[in-house]
C-alpha cells in the first residue's frame, strides 16, 4: 500500500478516466474491496451484495474510531503520548455498550479495572475522628 503511487490517466486513451476505489466512493478509510473478498472467501452465503461489504466496512470503521477515541482520552488522562493496550482496556470496560460488545474478549497486557471493595475502605464516621484526637491528647 505505501510506496505505491496512483497511476495517472493517460490523455490519449479514451475511457480511462481517474479510477475511484469503492472505499473512496463510500467515503470510508477501511478497504471495501478487501472486506468483500473476505466475505466471499469465507463462504458465509452463496451470494453477497456489494452494499453488504460497504455496510460492514462502515461498521468496522465506526467501532474502531470509537475505541481509538476513548483509548486516546485514557492515554491523555494518564499523560502519555502512545496508546497502550492498558488504555484500550480502560476505554472498553468503562463504556457500557463497548463492554457488552467486548464481553468475551481478553485484551492482552490490558490489566484489570481499578476497583476497591467498599468493605475494605475505612469507615467515615465522626466518632473515629474524635477517638483519634482523644488518643493523641492522652500521650
Amino acid at each position: 500500500m505505501s510506496g505505491r503511487g496512483k497511476k495517472q490517466a493517460v490523455a490519449g486513451n479514451p475511457g480511462s478516466g481517474a479510477k475511484k476505489s469503492k472505499s473512496s466512493k463510500a467515503g470510508l478509510q477501511f478497504p471495501v474491496a478487501r472486506v468483500h473478498g473476505l466475505l466471499r472467501r469465507g463462504k458465509y452465503a452463496d451470494r453477497i451484495g456489494s452494499a453488504t461489504a460497504v455496510c460492514l466496512a462502515a461498521v468496522m470503521e465506526y467501532v474502531t474510531a470509537e475505541v481509538l477515541e476513548l483509548a486516546g482520552n485514557a492515554a491523555r488522562d494518564s499523560r502519555q503520548v502512545k496508546i497502550l493496550p492498558r488504555h484500550i482496556q480502560l476505554a472498553v470496560r468503562s463504556d457500557d455498550e463497548l463492554n457488552k460488545l467486548f464481553a468475551c474478549v481478553t485484551i492482552p497486557q490490558g490489566g484489570v479495572m481499578p476497583n476497591i471493595l467498599s468493605q475494605l475502605l475505612p469507615k467515615k464516621s465522626s466518632g473515629s475522628v474524635a477517638s483519634s484526637q482523644e488518643y493523641r491528647g492522652s500521650q
